[in-house]
C-alpha cells in the first residue's frame, strides 16, 4: 500500500463540499438530479477532485480522493 494524501502536495487534510452544476440545452431541465456532485479538497494546497454524488455512496469519498 503506497502514501496515502493529496496527489499534489501529500497532505492528508481533505475537506468536501456538495455542488449542483447545470448542463446545457435540454440536460439544463430534464438531468437536474444527474448534476449533483461531492467535491474533495485538500486543505493545504487546495487541489481538489469532482464525485458523482450518486457513484460515491458506496464508497469513503475521502478513500477515493487520497488513492
Amino acid at each position: 500500500m503506497g502514501e496515502q494524501g493529496c496527489m499534489k502536495c501529500g497532505s492528508t487534510e481533505a475537506g468536501t463540499k456538495d455542488v449542483s452544476m447545470t448542463g446545457s440545452g435540454l440536460s439544463k431541465m430534464l438531468d437536474v438530479q444527474n448534476n449533483k456532485f461531492t467535491v474533495v479538497y485538500c486543505k493545504n494546497c487546495g487541489y481538489s477532485e469532482f464525485y458523482n454524488t450518486q457513484a460515491s455512496k458506496g464508497s469513503n469519498i475521502f478513500d477515493l480522493f487520497f488513492g
